[in-house]
């Protein structure tokens, strides 16, 4: 019996029992994820914003420096008008001079000397290239006198030159040589003078005011250069973390040196503009006021020795210039500043 009993607990089979499934066995549990935002469509009128500039323009482009550049620029201009007026004045007295042949006749004992004067008249007017030959009267001959010799001249008692103005039609036509010998050989104590003294001493005169316009124009240019020089040092002083930062992660020198240079260049634009403006309205005024004061002592003698002061049309070309000159100097003196400083830091 017992035994059965024994048989029957054997048989009795027990359930199984399984593990508990591991975490990462089995079903995948979906985790559940943060929907996106979706992208909002932009307005109509929504522009995008420029990039902002690598070097900020108020920390470059200083007030001061634009000031310093548009008063070189004046300086620069006023010497190009002066230049120009100088010039054309000494161009026109040269063609007056060119133009123009004076005889002159001495007085000699025994010597008829209104004989004489017809006598070379007759001979100058025959030769080609002569346009009027005019012999200056007694009252022209006392006023020339009387700055020297005070007034109420007795031309008869007093050894006195007479003259005679010639004036030339086409001097390639002249052959001043044989008129020269022809008059003095033919003329009693005649002298031809065709004022080529007077015309080489302003030429050199006018050559010397050219050369002293542009040594003052350079001078003035060179003092804006190294004016662009210290601001641009300052700027690089100023910037000095932007500039270092893009120099070592990789940004060329030519990149960093245009950054600086399209300020610089806006500013030498500026100055240049405003330097050149002023000296135009200067220019314009002092033609204004010399020809409203005509008539006066000082006026007269300006005149007298400038003609007209006013700028002819090469000179206001010269301020354009002067203008696109000042614009691209502080552009590449600031590029060139930038790329030395860039060196030393290599």
């Amino acid at each position: 019996m017992v035994q059965s009993e024994d048989n029957k607990a054997k048989k009795v089979s027990t359930p199984d029992v399984k593990p508990p499934k591991r975490p990462g066995r089995g079903k995948r549990v979906k985790r559940k994820t943060a929907a996106k935002p979706k992208a909002r469509a932009l307005p109509h009128d929504a522009k995008l914003r420029p990039s902002a500039a690598i070097v900020p323009p108020q920390s470059v482009a200083g007030r001061a420096l634009t000031l310093v550049v548009a008063i070189m620029s004046f300086l620069a201009c006023l010497t190009v008008g002066a230049v120009s007026v100088v010039w054309d004045a000494a161009d026109a007295w040269q063609n007056d001079l060119v133009r123009e042949i004076t005889i002159q006749i001495r007085p000699t004992e025994g010597v008829d000397m209104l004989r004489e004067i017809d006598k070379a008249v007759a001979l100058a007017q025959e030769f080609p290239g002569i346009g009027a030959v005019r012999a200056m009267s007694d009252a022209e001959t006392k006023s020339l006198l009387e700055p020297w010799l005070g007034e109420g001249l007795e031309l008869d008692g007093l050894p006195v030159p007479r003259l005679i103005q010639i004036t030339v039609s086409d001097p390639e036509l002249l052959n001043l040589d044989q008129l020269r010998s022809v008059v003095t050989q033919q003329v009693t104590g005649a002298s031809v003078d065709d004022h080529s003294i007077w015309t080489s001493r302003l030429s050199a005169m006018a050559g010397a005011v050219v050369v002293g316009g542009f040594t003052i124009m350079l001078l003035v240019l060179g003092s804006m250069v190294l004016s662009v020089v210290f601001a641009t040092q300052a700027a690089m002083a100023g910037n000095k973390d932007v500039v270092s930062v893009l120099h070592f992660v990789g940004a060329e020198d030519g990149f960093i040196a245009r950054e600086f240079q399209r300020h610089f260049l806006l500013l030498g634009l500026k100055g240049g503009v405003s330097g050149g403006l002023a000296a135009i309205i200067s220019f314009i005024l002092v033609d204004m006021l010399t020809r409203q004061s005509a008539g006066q002592a000082g006026s007269d003698q300006a005149s007298a020795l400038f003609g007209s002061v006013s700028v002819s049309l090469p000179g206001y070309f010269g301020v354009f210039g002067v203008v696109f000159l000042v614009a691209i100097l502080t552009a590449l003196t600031s590029g060139l500043a930038v790329k030395a400083h860039l060196a030393k830091v290599d």
